[in-house]
């Protein structure tokens, strides 16, 4: 399974992206899907996902303006980021999950500036 991560860039304080991550197969039957980031110095952190049995959920400090979604004919999901400010400021990285196994797109450098 290929993940491949796009939509990254420079953006100022209150500024949108939108984040794609298009795989090489269908997403449908992945059990969870979704992103994470990774600022300069701290660990890897959810940022939003879908499971089939839970829905989607987003980490607490981004409900309002981050919003996930998919779509499954592109076999591809999407984070829309909006509002953003300089501590959204973060490589994030797609994933998925089946069964007992993780796959993970490359990464995509978000970059906020105040």
């Amino acid at each position: 399974v290929q993940l491949q991560a796009s939509g990254g860039g420079l953006v100022q304080a209150g500024g949108s992206l939108r984040l794609s991550c298009a795989a090489n197969r269908r997403i449908l039957p992945f059990n969870v899907v979704g992103w994470y980031r990774q600022a300069p110095g701290k660990q890897r952190e959810l940022v939003a996902d879908f499971s089939r049995g839970a829905g989607t959920k987003y980490a607490d400090s981004v409900k309002g303006r981050f919003t996930f979604s998919r779509d499954n004919a592109k076999n591809t999901m999407y984070l829309q980021l909006n509002s953003l400010e300089p501590e959204d400021t973060a490589v994030y990285y797609c994933y998925a999950r089946q069964g007992y196994l993780d796959y993970w797109g490359q990464g995509t450098q978000v970059t906020v500036s105040s």
